[in-house]
């Protein structure tokens, strides 16, 4: 994946444990530039939220037709 630019990161804390935000831990998230302390916090919140918008596009199309 590409990962995007440390410059256009809105928080300065990982979301999951407080600590400063790192360049090699990036991820975009619904238009925006979300920054970790260590890519284990970002690939635990990329699973999350894959998990999260698959479980609410089941909910809003529970016959599946999107």
């Amino acid at each position: 994946m590409n990962r995007p630019a440390g410059k256009d990161v809105i928080n300065a804390t990982c979301p999951w444990s407080g600590k400063p935000v790192s360049a090699a831990a990036l991820t975009r998230y619904r238009g925006h530039v979300v920054g970790f302390c260590s890519p284990g916090c970002r690939d635990r919140f990329e699973a999350a939220t894959q998990l999260f918008d698959a479980q609410i596009r089941a909910l809003a199309d529970p016959a599946g037709r999107e």
